[in-house]
């Protein structure tokens, strides 16, 4: 069995980031499952690249291998700390770039950090809507770790453990049945 092909876009803007925590927290959980290779895109490395540009011709050769490589994953985790109830400014800049058709049923793990429970619904109001736009498959689980779950060095409140293992399984099968079914497809085609 082939590696999948798992990438994250982490909407921090620092570091250390506890939302690139959680990123890796479900890094881990997926490598459980099954064989990954994992790339990370940080707004915090990639926002100076990103910031400036209006539209897809003003991005350099790195900005452009990066939109690349979020539309060649398997698997996408998009994770992003929650500011005044919604993601980053940056993360949502980097996304604008992506083509509107380059996630296409591809299956993504939507979570996001904040500093108390209020936020908790900006995965069902502000991600799952941004990534049904692109007809990517938002999978049901989604993940939100709030301050008082992190205990210094991760989150360990059980009901976020018991969300993360929840969606890392959902994500495996999704990714694994789409890309059986990309098979299929071109040996019929």
């Amino acid at each position: 069995m082939s590696k999948l092909n798992v990438v994250v876009v982490s909407g921090n803007l620092g570091s250390p980031s506890k939302t690139l925590v959680l990123a890796e927290q479900i890094l881990a959980e997926l490598e459980l499952l099954t064989p990954i290779k994992s790339t990370i895109f940080q707004l915090a490395e990639w926002a100076a690249i990103f910031g400036p540009a209006r539209h897809p011709g003003e991005l350099n050769d790195e900005a452009r291998k990066v939109l690349q490589t979020i539309a060649s994953a398997d698997l996408l985790i998009a994770v992003s700390p929650v500011y005044k109830g919604s993601y980053t400014g940056a993360f949502k800049h980097l996304i604008d770039f992506i083509d509107p058709n380059a996630l296409v049923g591809v299956p993504v793990i939507l979570a996001a950090t904040g500093g108390g429970y209020k936020h908790a619904l900006v995965i069902e109001h502000q991600l799952r809507p941004l990534f049904a736009f692109f007809g990517a498959n938002a999978l049901p689980v989604g993940i939100y770790a709030a301050e008082q779950d992190y205990d210094g060095q991760r989150f360990a409140e059980p009901v976020v453990l018991e969300r993360i293992s929840a969606a890392a399984k959902q994500a495996v099968d999704a990714a694994q049945t789409r890309i059986h079914s990309l098979q299929t497809t071109q040996k019929i085609a």
